[in-house]
């Protein structure tokens, strides 16, 4: 979806930023927006972004343990 048309919300929870903050993250050409409750995910468990979030299948969770 183009950018100019892609609502400003969470890509997991689809929370907007009237209802939380939001993280834009640049990637592959477009902007994408993360709530900091779904953010540890995008770190630890990327897997549970497939199909939310283009190329994520590829993605690595981190290594560091909490």
């Amino acid at each position: 979806m183009p950018e100019e048309t892609r609502k400003k919300e969470c890509i997991s929870c689809r929370k907007n930023s009237d209802q939380v903050p939001l993280f834009s993250l640049d990637y592959r050409g477009s902007t994408f927006w993360i709530c900091p409750q779904h953010f540890p995910v995008l770190i630890h468990r990327p897997g549970d972004l497939v199909g939310l979030l283009p190329g994520a299948e590829k993605f690595r969770p981190s290594e560091i343990e909490d």
